[in-house]
């Protein structure tokens, strides 16, 4: 298998080209299954794993933290052997806690900063955060505060990149601007939505990455499971819902055409959708989310297949996007 590792955007830390993400921990995964994802996703070379505050909303908000926290706990060499990302910005309530509007709200201010990263710190028994990530924009506060909280973290060891998701290409662009103003590093990393039935980010957040040197971190890459074989699974009856059954409905002629020409190349539908989100250069390390060992066995076979110019040919005709990137994409 061909785990291999890259640096983070134009940064020097070098992450794994899949990133382990966690959301489903303790909500769909059980705790010692959980263990099992991660010991064997160390094992495979994978030492990105991604987080957040919000996470394990199931149970509670920080729910999943905890979970990575008592991993963690149990070999101090885990924690050396990754990099950790975790984010701030949503509501993150607690069972005992009292009602507060910082905390129970949305915000990139600096209390919420301060108070958010000492509790993700606690829950995740770490003395420091490898990337803390601003989980949305927040367009209402000015980044002098923003960018001052940070400095702050970052000056005491707490932090040591800072990255963003969910942001425009002009958020990122602003974000980096106020940051140079103040001599900071700037945002690092994006973790946007991206796959191969959403390709909105080509026009304006991939290009602000590119001339910034933020690697892009692609969350959902399979779409919500449509892009993993999801005509199959339907006929089976192994994935039923009247969400995804909808979803399904309406791409069923291009996920027809898409996973005809899996089956033409050999490979499960699920792990082209990887392997073309990694041929991107942008691209620094899709978000993967398995539940099972199964399906982290497979996001790393995908990390092997190359996909010939005529296949990507191929694959941007079923799913042509927004035709190129901003303006080139809608003008002269």
């Amino acid at each position: 298998m061909a785990v291999t590792h890259k640096r983070l955007g134009r940064h020097g830390v070098l992450v794994s080209n899949l990133c382990l993400g966690t959301m489903n921990f303790g909500w769909h995964t059980s705790e010692e299954e959980s263990y099992k994802i991660m010991d064997r996703a160390l094992e495979l070379g994978i030492n990105f794993f991604d987080t957040a505050d919000v996470y394990g909303r199931g149970v509670q908000h920080g729910h999943t933290e905890e979970i990575l926290g008592r991993w963690f706990a149990l070999d101090g060499r885990r924690r050396d052997a990754t990099v950790l990302a975790t984010k701030v910005y949503n509501p993150v309530q607690r069972k005992g806690n009292l009602p507060e509007v910082n905390t129970d709200g949305r915000s990139l201010s600096a209390y919420k900063i301060r108070k958010h990263c000492e509790g993700s710190l606690k829950r995740l028994q770490t003395d420091w955060i490898d990337l803390y990530q601003m989980h949305h924009i927040d367009r209402e506060c000015p980044w002098d505060e923003t960018w001052q909280a940070f400095g702050s973290l970052i000056g005491q060891g707490k932090v040591v990149y800072v990255g963003s998701s969910n942001f425009a290409g002009w958020d990122i662009a602003t974000a980096n601007q106020e940051a140079s103003k103040r001599g900071m590093m700037g945002l690092v990393s994006e973790q946007s939505i991206y796959h191969l039935n959403n390709r909105m980010v080509e026009l304006e957040v991939i290009p602000s990455c590119r001339h910034y040197g933020l690697g892009l971190i692609p969350w959902s890459p399979l779409g919500g499971g449509l892009l993993g074989g999801a005509l199959e699974k339907l006929e089976t009856g192994r994935r039923k819902g009247g969400d995804f059954e909808k979803q399904v409905a309406q791409n069923r002629d291009q996920l027809e055409k898409y996973e005809s020409l899996c089956r033409e190349i050999g490979h499960a539908p699920g792990e082209v959708a990887l392997a073309w989100l990694m041929h991107n250069p942008i691209v620094t390390a899709p978000i993967i989310g398995p539940r099972t060992i199964e399906q982290l066995e497979s996001a790393v076979r995908a990390t092997e297949i190359v996909l010939d110019a005529e296949t990507l040919k191929k694959l941007d005709e079923i799913f042509p996007g927004p035709g190129g990137e901003a303006p080139n994409a809608y003008a002269w």
